[in-house]
């Protein structure tokens, strides 16, 4: 298999020990067919990201975590490679590290061994509970600055939050449900990937103070812990439109859009409004099909670019760190959804 990087860089892009990465390189018996995979995966990964820092000048080498589905991590990398080439030439180099359900001592683990390994910036999408704010805590004594991404980790170390005020687009799905559902109310579905993630919190909260201040004949079903993938989604929405047929509306905070609608289907009911966020491949298919009837959408080019900016004051010493502003929640229907980069 042939490759220009170091076995030990190869390992930790592909969450591998370097034994297990040299019996690969050398075709030796006993290798997993998945396993060779991840270390083909690794290999083109590091060849991508050396393609794009060719005719640098200071790079700074920042790694990306997230737990999120894959639609997500998609929309994010497509931005983050987009705004890297704003910072040209070559002043970030992004080292991607996804994973659509990560239990939280793997997230710990992995970020240890970033902070060990050495970067110059992490940028985090984590739930938040005291192990990962205590492996911030860590990241930032050894003098390495974590932003948060879309959802924030408010009592950790972190020097900044790059996202969009998750309480207001949270109040907007409020209004957008309660005045499409009228004087006849109904019940939503409100549907979170995990109550471990802030930012989902934050939505929720913000959705039912609306809902109960100003359109209390509407009521809430909550679903969670489905981590935005459609099997499991799929089989909470299904078991909570078992449980109660006055379901007839749905805010999608965390995602599996595709199985909540097809549950819908399978039982026959109709669903009077479905409010969704991030305009992510999926949203955009249902969008334009008219399955679903709102998209709350931040640009996330926006919330790479803020990222960056605090990354690169923390790098550059600069006497006033920079402090993000928060990225504005547009209402995009299918009559003014933007083309996709």
């Amino acid at each position: 298999m042939a490759h220009l990087f170091l076995v030990k860089d190869i390992a930790f892009q592909a969450g591998l020990s370097t034994a297990t990465v040299d019996r690969v390189l050398n075709g030796r018996p006993g290798v997993r067919r998945q396993t060779e995979m991840r270390v083909k995966a690794a290999i083109a990964e590091l060849e991508k990201q050396q393609a794009g820092a060719m005719g640098s000048g200071r790079m700074l080498a920042i790694d990306i975590v997230m737990e999120t589905p894959q639609r997500f991590s998609d929309a994010v990398r497509a931005a983050f490679e987009a705004e890297m080439a704003t910072f040209l030439p070559g002043v970030f180099r992004c080292r991607f590290h996804f994973a659509e359900v990560m239990k939280p001592a793997e997230l710990v683990q992995l970020l240890d061994r970033i902070r060990l390994r050495g970067t110059h910036g992490i940028v985090l999408k984590a739930p938040d509970v005291a192990d990962v704010a205590a492996a911030v805590a860590r990241a930032d004594a050894a003098g390495i600055p974590v932003v948060t991404l879309v959802t924030d980790l408010p009592n950790s170390a972190r020097i900044a939050y790059a996202g969009a005020d998750n309480r207001a687009a949270g109040e907007t799905a409020a209004y957008l449900i309660g005045e499409s559902l009228g004087a006849g109310g109904g019940k939503v579905l409100v549907t979170l990937s995990s109550g471990w993630f802030r930012g989902e919190e934050e939505r929720e909260i913000g959705f039912r103070r609306v809902i109960r201040a100003r359109y209390p004949d509407i009521g809430i079903t909550e679903i969670s812990e489905g981590h935005g993938t459609d099997a499991a989604t799929g089989t909470l929405a299904a078991a909570a439109l078992a449980a109660d047929p006055a379901i007839n509306a749905v805010y999608s905070i965390g995602g599996g859009n595709r199985a909540v609608l097809a549950v819908f289907d399978m039982a026959k009911r109709p669903v009077r409004v479905f409010v969704a966020h991030d305009l992510d491949a999926d949203n955009r298919a249902l969008l334009a099909a008219r399955r679903i009837g709102f998209v709350l959408h931040h640009d996330l080019r926006t919330d790479a670019r803020s990222a960056f900016r605090a990354i690169m004051s923390r790098a550059t010493a600069l006497p006033r760190a920079v402090t993000p502003s928060l990225s504005s929640v547009e209402i995009v229907t299918p009559y003014n959804m933007p083309a996709a980069d």
